[in-house]
Protein backbone atom coordinates (compact mmCIF):
# COMPACT_ATOMS: atom_id res chain seq x y z
CA UNK A 1 0.00 0.00 0.00
CA UNK A 2 3.14 2.29 -0.03
CA UNK A 3 3.96 4.63 -2.55
CA UNK A 4 6.82 2.17 -3.95
CA UNK A 5 5.60 -1.64 -4.00
CA UNK A 6 8.44 -3.87 -5.29
CA UNK A 7 6.65 -7.41 -6.83
CA UNK A 8 8.67 -9.43 -8.21
CA UNK A 9 7.02 -10.96 -11.60
CA UNK A 10 8.75 -13.72 -12.08
CA UNK A 11 8.18 -16.20 -15.27
CA UNK A 12 9.67 -18.77 -17.65
CA UNK A 13 7.68 -18.81 -20.71
CA UNK A 14 4.04 -19.28 -20.83
CA UNK A 15 1.65 -20.76 -19.38
CA UNK A 16 0.79 -24.49 -20.64
CA UNK A 17 4.12 -25.22 -22.68
CA UNK A 18 6.75 -22.66 -22.30
CA UNK A 19 8.53 -21.08 -24.71
CA UNK A 20 10.96 -22.90 -26.63
CA UNK A 21 10.08 -26.15 -24.44
CA UNK A 22 10.90 -29.42 -25.09
CA UNK A 23 9.06 -31.68 -26.51
CA UNK A 24 7.53 -33.26 -22.96
CA UNK A 25 6.24 -29.10 -21.73
CA UNK A 26 9.56 -28.68 -19.55
CA UNK A 27 11.40 -25.60 -19.67
CA UNK A 28 14.68 -25.02 -20.84
CA UNK A 29 17.21 -23.83 -18.40
CA UNK A 30 18.58 -21.04 -18.34
CA UNK A 31 16.05 -19.17 -19.64
CA UNK A 32 16.12 -15.57 -17.89
CA UNK A 33 13.38 -14.33 -15.25
CA UNK A 34 12.12 -10.99 -15.74
CA UNK A 35 11.36 -8.97 -13.03
CA UNK A 36 9.90 -5.80 -12.39
CA UNK A 37 8.05 -3.51 -10.15
CA UNK A 38 4.84 -1.41 -9.93
CA UNK A 39 4.54 1.73 -8.33
CA UNK A 40 1.13 3.49 -7.01
CA UNK A 41 0.84 7.33 -8.73
CA UNK A 42 -2.37 8.41 -6.63
CA UNK A 43 -5.67 7.27 -5.92
CA UNK A 44 -8.52 7.76 -8.21
CA UNK A 45 -11.27 10.02 -6.99
CA UNK A 46 -13.40 6.17 -6.52
CA UNK A 47 -10.62 5.21 -4.28
CA UNK A 48 -9.07 3.13 -6.94
CA UNK A 49 -4.68 3.04 -6.76
CA UNK A 50 -3.64 4.39 -9.98
CA UNK A 51 -0.91 2.43 -10.72
CA UNK A 52 2.35 2.17 -13.73
CA UNK A 53 4.50 -0.58 -13.99
CA UNK A 54 7.97 -0.53 -14.97
CA UNK A 55 9.15 -1.38 -18.78
CA UNK A 56 8.15 -4.07 -20.09
CA UNK A 57 4.98 -4.87 -18.05
CA UNK A 58 1.50 -3.63 -18.34
CA UNK A 59 -1.06 -2.65 -15.61
CA UNK A 60 -4.23 -4.23 -16.92
CA UNK A 61 -7.27 -3.75 -14.82
CA UNK A 62 -7.16 -2.10 -11.33
CA UNK A 63 -9.36 -2.42 -8.58
CA UNK A 64 -9.15 -2.07 -5.03
CA UNK A 65 -8.56 -5.68 -4.55
CA UNK A 66 -6.48 -6.98 -7.53
CA UNK A 67 -3.94 -5.90 -10.16
CA UNK A 68 -3.53 -7.28 -13.81
CA UNK A 69 -0.12 -7.39 -14.82
CA UNK A 70 0.76 -8.51 -18.04
CA UNK A 71 3.98 -8.72 -19.92
CA UNK A 72 3.73 -8.84 -23.88
CA UNK A 73 7.06 -9.51 -24.74
CA UNK A 74 6.53 -13.35 -23.36
CA UNK A 75 2.46 -13.35 -23.92
CA UNK A 76 1.71 -13.64 -20.18
CA UNK A 77 -0.43 -12.14 -17.46
CA UNK A 78 -1.05 -12.82 -13.32
CA UNK A 79 -3.88 -11.09 -11.52
CA UNK A 80 -2.11 -9.95 -8.06
CA UNK A 81 -4.99 -10.45 -5.33
CA UNK A 82 -4.69 -8.49 -2.34
CA UNK A 83 -5.86 -10.55 0.62
CA UNK A 84 -8.81 -10.23 2.91
CA UNK A 85 -7.71 -10.26 5.83
CA UNK A 86 -4.70 -11.80 7.62
CA UNK A 87 -4.01 -13.18 11.12
CA UNK A 88 0.35 -11.74 11.78
CA UNK A 89 0.00 -13.05 15.19
CA UNK A 90 -0.52 -17.12 15.09
CA UNK A 91 2.83 -17.54 14.60
CA UNK A 92 6.29 -16.03 14.43
CA UNK A 93 8.10 -18.35 11.41
CA UNK A 94 6.91 -19.62 8.32
CA UNK A 95 4.03 -21.38 8.34
CA UNK A 96 4.59 -24.75 7.09
CA UNK A 97 1.06 -26.32 6.73
CA UNK A 98 -2.58 -25.02 7.15
CA UNK A 99 -5.74 -26.59 7.56
CA UNK A 100 -9.86 -25.62 7.92
CA UNK A 101 -12.15 -27.38 9.24
CA UNK A 102 -15.12 -29.06 7.19
CA UNK A 103 -17.42 -26.44 8.39
CA UNK A 104 -15.00 -24.15 8.04
CA UNK A 105 -15.24 -22.80 11.73
CA UNK A 106 -11.37 -23.59 12.90
CA UNK A 107 -8.08 -23.53 11.45
CA UNK A 108 -4.83 -25.91 12.50
CA UNK A 109 -1.45 -24.68 11.33
CA UNK A 110 2.33 -25.77 12.17
CA UNK A 111 5.24 -23.11 11.68
CA UNK A 112 9.05 -23.27 11.89
CA UNK A 113 8.76 -21.66 15.09
CA UNK A 114 8.09 -25.20 16.51
CA UNK A 115 4.40 -24.77 17.03
CA UNK A 116 1.14 -26.48 16.48
CA UNK A 117 -1.95 -24.13 17.10
CA UNK A 118 -6.04 -24.58 16.40
CA UNK A 119 -7.49 -21.09 15.89
CA UNK A 120 -10.82 -19.25 14.70
CA UNK A 121 -10.86 -19.13 11.26
CA UNK A 122 -13.00 -15.86 11.22
CA UNK A 123 -10.66 -13.59 13.62
CA UNK A 124 -7.53 -15.80 13.64
CA UNK A 125 -7.67 -15.82 17.97
CA UNK A 126 -5.99 -18.86 18.67
CA UNK A 127 -7.84 -21.22 20.46
CA UNK A 128 -5.55 -24.19 21.77
CA UNK A 129 -1.35 -25.12 21.03
CA UNK A 130 -1.41 -28.88 20.33
CA UNK A 131 2.55 -29.52 21.96
CA UNK A 132 3.67 -33.41 22.11
CA UNK A 133 5.67 -33.55 19.02
CA UNK A 134 9.56 -33.77 19.57
CA UNK A 135 11.17 -32.09 16.75
CA UNK A 136 9.20 -30.41 13.64
CA UNK A 137 5.88 -31.18 12.88
CA UNK A 138 5.71 -31.67 9.17
CA UNK A 139 2.00 -31.91 8.07
CA UNK A 140 -1.08 -31.18 10.06
CA UNK A 141 -5.07 -31.89 8.60
CA UNK A 142 -8.64 -31.80 10.56
CA UNK A 143 -10.46 -34.82 10.31
CA UNK A 144 -14.04 -34.61 8.36
CA UNK A 145 -15.99 -34.01 12.09
CA UNK A 146 -13.34 -30.94 12.05
CA UNK A 147 -13.07 -32.01 16.15
CA UNK A 148 -10.05 -33.70 15.81
CA UNK A 149 -6.73 -33.25 14.15
CA UNK A 150 -3.91 -35.12 12.69
CA UNK A 151 -0.65 -34.44 12.23
CA UNK A 152 2.93 -35.66 11.56
CA UNK A 153 6.55 -34.98 13.00
CA UNK A 154 9.97 -35.22 12.31
CA UNK A 155 10.42 -37.59 15.47
CA UNK A 156 8.17 -39.79 13.02
CA UNK A 157 5.43 -40.12 15.02
CA UNK A 158 1.78 -39.75 14.07
CA UNK A 159 -0.23 -37.75 16.48
CA UNK A 160 -4.17 -37.49 16.82
CA UNK A 161 -5.39 -34.80 18.80
CA UNK A 162 -8.85 -33.28 20.19
CA UNK A 163 -9.85 -29.97 19.25
CA UNK A 164 -11.90 -29.17 22.24
CA UNK A 165 -9.07 -29.65 24.80
CA UNK A 166 -5.98 -30.38 22.97
CA UNK A 167 -5.36 -33.80 24.37
CA UNK A 168 -3.01 -35.87 22.33
CA UNK A 169 -5.86 -39.28 22.61
CA UNK A 170 -3.34 -41.33 19.77
CA UNK A 171 0.42 -41.77 19.05
CA UNK A 172 0.95 -43.86 16.41
CA UNK A 173 4.96 -45.18 15.94
CA UNK A 174 6.25 -47.30 13.37
CA UNK A 175 8.28 -45.08 10.75
CA UNK A 176 11.77 -44.78 10.80
CA UNK A 177 11.91 -41.21 9.21
CA UNK A 178 10.20 -38.18 9.76
CA UNK A 179 6.49 -37.88 8.32
CA UNK A 180 6.17 -35.83 5.54
CA UNK A 181 2.27 -36.24 4.45
CA UNK A 182 -0.87 -37.56 5.97
CA UNK A 183 -4.23 -38.69 4.11
CA UNK A 184 -7.71 -39.43 5.89
CA UNK A 185 -9.80 -42.41 4.55
CA UNK A 186 -13.44 -41.53 4.58
CA UNK A 187 -14.41 -40.33 7.84
CA UNK A 188 -11.85 -41.16 9.65
CA UNK A 189 -11.50 -44.62 10.93
CA UNK A 190 -8.10 -45.66 9.29
CA UNK A 191 -5.50 -42.94 8.28
CA UNK A 192 -2.29 -43.18 5.94
CA UNK A 193 1.61 -41.73 6.23
CA UNK A 194 4.18 -41.04 4.53
CA UNK A 195 7.96 -40.76 5.47
CA UNK A 196 11.24 -39.79 4.40
CA UNK A 197 11.68 -43.75 5.34
CA UNK A 198 10.38 -44.12 1.69
CA UNK A 199 7.44 -45.99 3.22
CA UNK A 200 3.40 -45.26 3.23
CA UNK A 201 1.37 -46.97 6.29
CA UNK A 202 -1.99 -47.11 6.87
CA UNK A 203 -3.02 -47.42 10.26
CA UNK A 204 -6.59 -48.14 12.77
CA UNK A 205 -7.50 -45.30 14.69
CA UNK A 206 -9.43 -47.10 16.83
CA UNK A 207 -6.59 -49.75 18.08
CA UNK A 208 -3.88 -47.35 17.49
CA UNK A 209 -2.29 -50.07 15.18
CA UNK A 210 -0.46 -50.28 11.62
CA UNK A 211 -2.39 -51.89 9.09
CA UNK A 212 0.30 -52.46 6.99
CA UNK A 213 3.24 -50.67 4.40
CA UNK A 214 0.99 -50.15 1.42
CA UNK A 215 4.29 -48.82 -0.54
CA UNK A 216 7.93 -49.21 0.01
CA UNK A 217 9.71 -46.88 -2.42
CA UNK A 218 13.21 -46.69 -1.09
CA UNK A 219 12.69 -43.27 -1.47
CA UNK A 220 11.37 -40.38 0.49
CA UNK A 221 8.06 -40.20 -0.72
CA UNK A 222 7.02 -36.34 0.05
CA UNK A 223 3.37 -36.13 -0.41
CA UNK A 224 0.35 -38.54 -0.68
CA UNK A 225 -3.51 -38.20 -1.13
CA UNK A 226 -6.31 -40.82 -1.52
CA UNK A 227 -9.20 -40.95 -4.14
CA UNK A 228 -11.72 -43.29 -5.10
CA UNK A 229 -10.67 -44.72 -8.37
CA UNK A 230 -12.50 -44.54 -11.42
CA UNK A 231 -14.28 -47.94 -12.14
CA UNK A 232 -12.39 -48.62 -15.36
CA UNK A 233 -9.10 -48.83 -13.69
CA UNK A 234 -7.75 -52.44 -12.14
CA UNK A 235 -6.66 -52.01 -8.91
CA UNK A 236 -5.09 -55.47 -8.31
CA UNK A 237 -6.18 -57.97 -5.62
CA UNK A 238 -4.80 -58.26 -2.36
CA UNK A 239 -2.25 -61.10 -1.46
CA UNK A 240 -3.94 -61.98 1.55
CA UNK A 241 -7.53 -61.25 2.83
CA UNK A 242 -8.03 -57.68 4.19
CA UNK A 243 -8.24 -56.98 8.19
CA UNK A 244 -11.78 -56.52 9.22
CA UNK A 245 -10.15 -53.36 10.62
CA UNK A 246 -9.35 -52.08 7.55
CA UNK A 247 -12.55 -49.36 6.91
CA UNK A 248 -13.38 -47.91 3.56
CA UNK A 249 -10.25 -48.82 1.04
CA UNK A 250 -12.08 -50.80 -0.93
CA UNK A 251 -11.52 -49.09 -4.58
CA UNK A 252 -9.45 -46.58 -3.42
CA UNK A 253 -6.26 -45.33 -5.27
CA UNK A 254 -3.09 -43.65 -3.48
CA UNK A 255 -1.19 -41.37 -4.96
CA UNK A 256 2.51 -40.90 -4.00
CA UNK A 257 4.73 -37.92 -4.68
CA UNK A 258 8.32 -39.29 -4.55
CA UNK A 259 11.60 -37.61 -4.03
CA UNK A 260 12.90 -40.01 -6.67
CA UNK A 261 11.27 -38.01 -9.74
CA UNK A 262 8.23 -40.62 -9.73
CA UNK A 263 4.73 -40.23 -9.29
CA UNK A 264 3.21 -43.76 -8.39
CA UNK A 265 -0.26 -44.84 -8.16
CA UNK A 266 -0.74 -48.31 -5.87
CA UNK A 267 -4.21 -49.55 -5.18
CA UNK A 268 -4.82 -48.86 -1.16
CA UNK A 269 -6.50 -52.29 -0.74
CA UNK A 270 -4.42 -54.09 -2.80
CA UNK A 271 -1.07 -52.73 -2.37
CA UNK A 272 -0.34 -53.61 -5.94
CA UNK A 273 1.30 -50.90 -8.25
CA UNK A 274 -1.37 -49.19 -10.53
CA UNK A 275 0.92 -46.67 -12.68
CA UNK A 276 4.43 -45.32 -12.05
CA UNK A 277 4.88 -41.63 -13.99
CA UNK A 278 8.37 -40.39 -14.17
CA UNK A 279 8.70 -36.21 -13.84
CA UNK A 280 11.31 -33.60 -14.36
CA UNK A 281 11.94 -33.34 -10.86
CA UNK A 282 10.92 -34.60 -7.52
CA UNK A 283 7.63 -34.91 -6.75
CA UNK A 284 6.25 -32.28 -3.58
CA UNK A 285 2.51 -32.78 -3.78
CA UNK A 286 -0.64 -34.91 -5.19
CA UNK A 287 -3.98 -34.56 -5.50
CA UNK A 288 -7.12 -35.96 -7.08
CA UNK A 289 -9.29 -33.36 -9.47
CA UNK A 290 -12.06 -36.41 -10.14
CA UNK A 291 -11.98 -39.80 -10.23
CA UNK A 292 -9.45 -39.79 -13.09
CA UNK A 293 -7.62 -37.00 -13.84
CA UNK A 294 -5.29 -36.02 -11.14
CA UNK A 295 -2.49 -33.03 -10.34
CA UNK A 296 1.38 -33.28 -9.17
CA UNK A 297 3.68 -30.74 -8.45
CA UNK A 298 7.81 -30.86 -8.74
CA UNK A 299 10.81 -29.28 -7.35
CA UNK A 300 11.37 -27.29 -10.91
CA UNK A 301 8.28 -26.16 -11.24
CA UNK A 302 6.39 -28.02 -12.99
CA UNK A 303 2.69 -29.38 -12.71
CA UNK A 304 1.82 -32.21 -14.64
CA UNK A 305 -2.53 -32.90 -15.38
CA UNK A 306 -2.85 -37.02 -15.47
CA UNK A 307 -5.19 -39.17 -16.85
CA UNK A 308 -5.35 -42.63 -14.39
CA UNK A 309 -6.30 -44.55 -16.52
CA UNK A 310 -3.70 -43.64 -19.07
CA UNK A 311 -0.41 -42.25 -17.17
CA UNK A 312 2.28 -42.88 -20.70
CA UNK A 313 2.25 -38.70 -21.25
CA UNK A 314 0.62 -36.25 -19.45
CA UNK A 315 -3.21 -34.53 -20.49
CA UNK A 316 -0.92 -31.03 -19.46
CA UNK A 317 2.05 -29.67 -18.18
CA UNK A 318 1.73 -26.41 -16.34
CA UNK A 319 4.69 -24.25 -15.95
CA UNK A 320 4.71 -20.75 -14.78
CA UNK A 321 7.75 -20.41 -12.97
CA UNK A 322 11.03 -22.16 -11.88
CA UNK A 323 9.69 -22.10 -8.20
CA UNK A 324 8.81 -25.39 -6.38
CA UNK A 325 5.62 -26.54 -6.99
CA UNK A 326 4.75 -26.65 -2.74
CA UNK A 327 0.77 -27.73 -2.71
CA UNK A 328 -2.03 -28.43 -4.52
CA UNK A 329 -5.81 -28.08 -4.24
CA UNK A 330 -8.67 -28.85 -6.04
CA UNK A 331 -11.51 -25.61 -6.28
CA UNK A 332 -14.51 -25.43 -8.36
CA UNK A 333 -13.43 -25.83 -11.59
CA UNK A 334 -10.10 -26.04 -11.12
CA UNK A 335 -7.27 -25.64 -8.72
CA UNK A 336 -4.90 -23.89 -6.49
CA UNK A 337 -1.38 -24.61 -6.52
CA UNK A 338 1.40 -22.69 -4.22
CA UNK A 339 5.04 -22.04 -5.46
CA UNK A 340 8.35 -21.29 -3.76
CA UNK A 341 8.50 -17.42 -4.93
Amino acid sequence: AGEEVGVPLSWEGTFGVPVGAGPDGCCPPGKATLYGSVTRRGLSSDGVPDIVASEGFLVGEVTKKSILISCPHENVSTKFLAPYTSFSRIHQKSITCLDISSGGGLGVSTSTDGTMKIWQAANGEIRRLLEGHVYDVNCCRFFPSGLVVLSGGMDAQLKIWSAEDASCVVTFKGHKGGILDTAIVDRGRNVLSCSRDGTARLWDCGQSSCLGTIADCGSPVNGIAVGTADSSLNLGSPENPPSEREVGTEGKILLLAREDKKLQGVGLQSRQPVFLFIGSDAFNCCTFLSSTYILAGTQDGNIYQLDVRNTNAPIQVIHRSGAPVLSLLPYRDGFIASQGN
